[in-house]
């Protein structure tokens, strides 16, 4: 039977990652210089219209409808034919039709994370097409393979509210955008530094507070596995907070505003997968190693020279691949992991999160190579000088008068 509370809750829980997304844009607004500030926060709330346009006419009967191969869903529910306020295969306790909205701000933030890799760089028509092709043709069957009743699922691979569906599989797809659409011009020849730190503290706290809705709502109702959830995301992500900047002190000698937001995103990425699986004490060390790895990957970016503009390697793809794995370590919860008698479970983990970088790798490259030489992906290069806010969008974010 529908259940209100569990209805209530996961409406809640909606509104809380759609808000994800706005607090994403402003992330990463700040972020960047001030002259692309609108076109970087641009590329993150756009998805809110143009991914759910895809999941209503065939994004959610892929991914959640039936099942081809163990690869991708039917097309059962194409324009939503038959999804309702009727209770759904997924939740026998809330709506179908919530069900659907609740996964819509999945795939609505996951292309979005991958726009920081590129920021300041991108061209708007480019950037839409892309959005359309690997929300297509790259969240879609992952987010299957995990979570509609895929071969992931089904071999027992652990992902609570998406480690590998979002983080491990943006992550990549971040990384070669960023090596096939190329550096800034005057990337490690001139100073390039964030315009506005308070605007991008302003959207970790959103993104803090609406993961609670992304983690403790993966478990569909309002019950013991979302109060774990809630209590794990807040305890690993102050945690991570903590351990950037405490690793930040020891190699650069000061710790910073930038390192503590970036610290606490690390450890909202790391602990996703396993939220609903460990408990508090799992999660104080899932979160304390995932701040000091990500600001290594960070460092690393640096030593290796390709520019991913906002991190989205580092925090995202090796936070996402830590707490993937962490999960198949820590796990004690409703399965149970290395530390807990089940060495399989890490290997379980170790072929889900590996599938996911080898397939978005490759589908994520075909597609911008394509787009690069039809439509294009860059901003000129006068273009780039003049900002992404006035070039794409004729408007700027600061007007001087």
């Amino acid at each position: 039977m529908i259940s209100s509370g569990d209805t209530a809750w996961m409406l809640v829980a909606t509104a809380l990652v759609m808000l994800m997304t706005p607090g994403l844009a402003l992330f990463y607004g700040g972020l960047v210089r001030s002259k692309n500030v609108l076109g970087t926060m641009m590329q993150s709330f756009i998805c809110l219209g143009l991914v759910s346009i895809l999941w209503i006419a065939y994004g959610y009967s892929l991914a959640f409808g039936g099942d081809v191969g163990g690869i991708i869903g039917t097309f059962q529910w194409i324009g939503f034919k038959g999804v309702g306020n009727e209770a759904g295969p997924y939740s026998d306790t809330i709506p179908h039709l919530l069900f659907a909205a609740f996964q819509l701000m999945f795939a609505i933030i996951t292309p979005a994370l991958i726009t920081g890799a590129f920021a300041e760089r991108m061209k708007f028509s480019g950037f839409l097409l892309f959005v359309i092709l690997w929300s297509t043709l790259v969240y879609l069957p992952v987010c299957h393979w995990v979570w509609g009743g895929g071969w992931l699922g089904r071999l027992g691979a652990l992902d609570f509210a998406g480690g590998t569906v979002i983080h491990v599989n943006s992550g990549t797809g971040a990384l070669v955008a960023a090596l096939i659409i190329g550096r800034r011009k005057g990337y490690k020849t001139q100073a390039i530094y964030p315009h506005n730190l308070p605007l991008t503290v302003l959207g970790a706290s959103l993104l803090w507070f609406g993961w609670f809705g992304f983690n403790a709502g993966s478990a569909l109702a309002a019950n013991g596995t979302a109060t774990l959830a809630f209590f794990t995301t807040q305890v690993a992500t102050g945690t991570a907070a903590l351990s950037w900047i405490l690793a930040e002190k020891i190699i650069r000698g000061k710790p910073t505003t930038l390192g503590a937001v970036s610290g606490a995103v690390a450890g909202l990425v790391a602990i996703t997968p396993a939220a609903g699986f460990v408990g508090p004490v799992s999660a104080i060390i899932i979160g304390f190693v995932a701040g000091i790895l990500c600001y290594l990957a960070v460092l690393l970016k640096e030593r290796l020279g390709y520019d991913d503009s906002l991190d989205v390697v580092a925090v995202h793809g090796i936070g996402g691949l830590w707490g993937a794995l962490a999960t198949g370590l820590f796990a004690s919860v409703g399965a149970s992991g290395l530390f807990f008698g089940n060495a399989h479970q890490l290997l379980i983990q170790i072929i889900g999160a590996g599938s996911a970088i080898i397939y978005s790798g490759i589908v994520t490259t075909i597609i911008l190579l394509g787009l690069k030489y039809t439509v294009g992906l860059r901003v000129s290069e006068e273009e780039e000088i003049q900002g992404l806010d006035v070039s794409q969008h004729n408007e700027t974010g600061y007007a001087i008068r």
